[in-house]
């Protein structure tokens, strides 16, 4: 699944292709993906004009002149690429474009559908039970050691676990969780609530740092992911344990094997030596 930093690339790359132009055309194929798309959904998007595109965890977030919103989630398979002149062809796992005013084309594909495209009204979002429960934004300044301490006071929970946990920290995901914690040598089977202090400062660290690197190297193609371009990422070279079960650790020093287990039904990779 396409976690924070595959999402924050996808915007970054269709922002400037879509921020201040209108849908001059919009063409759906199905009635639903993961959810239906909304009635009259073709109707209320056409002519509308793009008022700014962002991310909040992993949603995108389009705010349209209409005091609407349309919310893209790529769930496992998902894809929203640029096209140029309607090539390659439409195919059966492409189910909704967008054509703006000027020319430019940007095509939802899920071949697993597990996707949703949405449309709600601007003064409902907040409210919209997806988005009412999320914590805060990690790549927010405001996200600072002592509000991820907060975050996890007093949850006997494993550290990982309460990471995936959105509402304790909006938008991330099991690669890189996996990944920041063996860069500042938390184990994925601690209590979350003994992060403090000098160990919480380090987590945010590492957290802040690993999807910085992620989404400069536009995201891991890990399966499905590509970049609004239709480029593979390439953070998935950058790997330090995730995937990577029987290898050695590339903590520098350590001498350990990454070692993989299973935490509430998801592969959970670490290095029992240097993480604790």
């Amino acid at each position: 699944m396409p976690e924070l930093p595959e999402v924050e690339t996808v915007v970054r790359g269709l922002r400037p292709h879509l921020e201040g132009r209108r849908f001059a055309r919009v063409i759906q194929r199905r009635a639903d993906i993961r959810t239906p798309i909304p009635e009259g959904f073709v109707q209320r998007v056409t002519g509308a004009r793009v008022v700014s595109v962002a991310r909040r965890a992993k949603w995108i977030v389009v705010a349209l002149d209409r005091g609407a919103v349309l919310l893209v989630h790529l769930g496992m398979s998902g894809r929203l690429v640029l096209v140029k002149d309607g090539k390659p062809a439409a195919g059966p796992h492409d189910h909704v474009e967008f054509v703006m005013d000027d020319g430019a084309q940007v095509r939802f594909t899920d071949p697993r559908r597990f996707g949703v495209v949405d449309l709600v009204e601007d003064a409902d979002l907040a409210g919209d039970r997806r988005f009412s429960e999320l914590g805060p934004e990690p790549l927010d300044d405001a996200f600072d050691a002592a509000a991820l301490e907060k975050a996890l006071a007093g949850s006997k929970a494993p550290l990982k676990a309460a990471l995936l946990d959105q509402r304790n920290v909006a938008g991330l995901g099991n690669i890189y969780v996996c990944e920041a914690l063996n860069r500042c040598g938390l184990s994925p089977r601690r209590r979350a609530g003994t992060v403090r202090a000098q160990k919480a400062a380090a987590l945010l660290k590492a957290v802040k740092e690993t999807l910085g690197d992620a989404i400069r190297a536009g995201g891991s193609s890990a399966r499905d992911y590509v970049q609004a371009s239709g480029e593979l990422g390439w953070f998935q070279h950058s790997w330090r344990v995730y995937d990577r079960a029987g290898e050695p650790c590339r903590t520098k020093g350590c001498t350990g094997t990454v070692r993989r287990i299973v935490q509430s039904g998801r592969s959970t990779f670490y290095c029992p030596r240097c993480q604790r």
